[in-house]
């Protein structure tokens, strides 16, 4: 019984430890530091010059088109070419059965050769008058006419091979072999299109363009300078080489109310092709003490455009703006900032109205994966 009684004390201190052990454990639940908040990507606005930009749907159209036709009558003996490969100017595309204009090139040499020697026949005879003046002459004028009638033999003969009239990307045959091709209906057999460079045909509407020169005229906005335009392809990139600027329509088209513009671009690696369409992006004017925005970060609401910040208290906060225009991928802040405002780019998601979150600079150059909102994976 002595033995037993200390053993029982030893025991119920042992549990006790382990209790106030799992007591404190259980306790420390509840107590446990608070999750850090969630990083957002934030760029600070501030009021700087910039340049209003036109972003405009748009077709692409070759440089330069012609239709390969024949010029002479006969059957189509052979194609040249590989379809939708590059041509040079001059390179022959399509022969011809020659057969009867050789014949005929053959027969004309010898009708010159004929009318050339009775001219040299009656020339002697002039002197001593066994012939007259007017059989001269007559004989002049045929060898003249055979002349005539050789070049066209030659000229004919010639177009048995069809060449190619410029430079550029030809297109699939409109003709096999064996097709009867006619002059009299110039029977067309292919198309050839230079694409480098190649034009971009857009329009604006005619009301934008009056309300800008508008904008000119009371000193709000400067003309830009004819820099480079920008063409944006189906998938949203941007193309890497810049365009040029060609020419404005003078008159509105009464039927669109819209005016035609056109820009060309170089295309070497023939990546862009007629017919496609883009969007060109193409400098306006330019406007002092502009705020900008990433074209992300504006939002669209039940009220209006918003932004989300990040307040003084570190929280977010909506602010509902009104945009005024583009500037290349960026919003111009017509009202709602002032400039000094932490405008929240990545990471809306995460940014709750009045929940605290933690700013971080935005990194426009980094990787997509690279500028997900924070605590999603990368």
């Amino acid at each position: 019984m002595n033995r037993i009684f200390p053993l029982m004390l030893l025991l119920t201190a042992a549990l006790a430890g382990c209790g106030g052990e799992g007591d404190k454990k259980t306790a420390s639940g509840p107590g446990s530091p608070a999750m850090p908040p969630p990083e957002v990507d934030v760029v600070t606005v501030t009021p700087g010059s910039a340049t209003l930009t036109q972003e405009l749907p748009g077709r692409l159209q070759a440089f330069r088109t012609a239709q390969v036709r024949a010029q002479v009558d006969g059957i189509l003996e052979k194609r040249l070419f590989a379809e939708g490969t590059d041509v040079k100017e001059g390179a022959a595309l399509f022969r011809i059965d020659p057969r009867n204009y050789l014949a005929s090139f053959d027969a004309a040499k010898a009708d010159l050769a004929v009318a050339r020697l009775t001219l040299d026949r009656y020339r002697p005879l002039l002197e001593i008058k066994a012939v007259s003046q007017q059989e001269v002459d007559l004989a002049e004028a045929k060898v003249k006419q055979a002349e005539v009638a050789l070049t066209r033999a030659r000229i004919d003969q010639e177009n048995t091979t069809v060449p190619a009239p410029i430079s550029g990307r030809i297109g699939r045959a409109l003709v096999t072999e064996g097709a009867l091709v006619s002059k009299g209906t110039a029977t067309h057999l292919a198309t050839i299109e230079q694409v480098d460079p190649i034009y971009a045909n857009f329009t604006q509407p005619g009301a934008d363009l009056l309300r800008l020169r508008q904008a000119m005229k009371a000193g709000k906005l400067k003309a830009a300078e004819q820099a480079t335009v920008e063409l944006i392809l189906e998938d949203g990139s941007i193309y890497p080489q810049p365009g040029k600027l060609l020419f404005s329509d003078l008159a509105v088209d009464p039927a669109t109310g819209s005016v035609s513009l056109r820009a060309v671009f170089p295309n070497t690696g023939h990546e862009l092709l007629p017919g496609a369409f883009v969007r060109i992006r193409f400098p306006e004017a330019q406007l002092n003490q502009a705020i900008r925005v990433p074209q992300r970060a504006v939002q669209p609401s039940p009220q209006g455009q918003l932004v989300m910040i990040v307040d003084h208290e570190g929280k977010a906060a909506p602010r509902p703006v009104k945009t005024g225009g583009m500037s290349g991928g960026d919003f111009i802040i017509a009202e709602g900032l002032k400039g000094g405002e932490q405008v929240i780019v990545n990471g809306l998601q995460k940014a709750r109205p009045g929940t605290p979150v933690k700013p971080v600079p935005w990194n426009p150059n980094t990787s997509p994966a690279a500028q997900l909102p924070a605590g999603e994976k990368r």
